[in-house]
């Protein structure tokens, strides 16, 4: 008997094994500059579980250009990333997963419930379809 792989499994396995691949341009182009690394240390802004960068308070016009310039990097990513079988949400949704596991203590992350959560040193409260 042969066992076959389900259809769904396999579109979160390869959205899971390919989420830190689209995202790595769209950070390290971000990371690179001063005024995300002081925004995000300043805990003006975090990661969401969506995968995109939230505003935690709010923000001055630099920062939400700065914010929205990388949610837009990062949408393309995940349009472009995605692969056959899953949707932009989905792999966007599994990176969002990745990159608050990935966060830093001290920084900001959302919370599946909503609430803005500052990372310490256990691991962070994500959504429970993370993988």
């Amino acid at each position: 008997m042969i066992k076959q792989w389900k259809p769904a499994g396999w579109a979160v396995a390869a959205v899971a094994a390919t989420a830190a691949v689209a995202l790595a341009v769209p950070s390290a182009m971000a990371q690179r500059d001063p005024a995300y690394e002081a925004a995000r240390t300043a805990g003006q802004i975090g990661e969401q579980p969506d995968g995109y960068l939230g505003f935690v308070s709010t923000p001055t016009p630099a920062v939400r250009d700065l914010v929205n310039d990388i949610n837009i990097k990062r949408k393309a990513a995940y349009t472009s990333g995605a692969p056959a079988g899953s949707t932009v949400e989905q792999f966007a949704f599994v990176t969002g997963c990745n990159l608050i596991a990935k966060s830093k203590p001290g920084e900001k992350y959302k919370a599946p419930d909503g609430r803005w959560l500052t990372r310490d040193g256990s691991p962070p409260v994500r959504a429970s379809g993370c993988p």
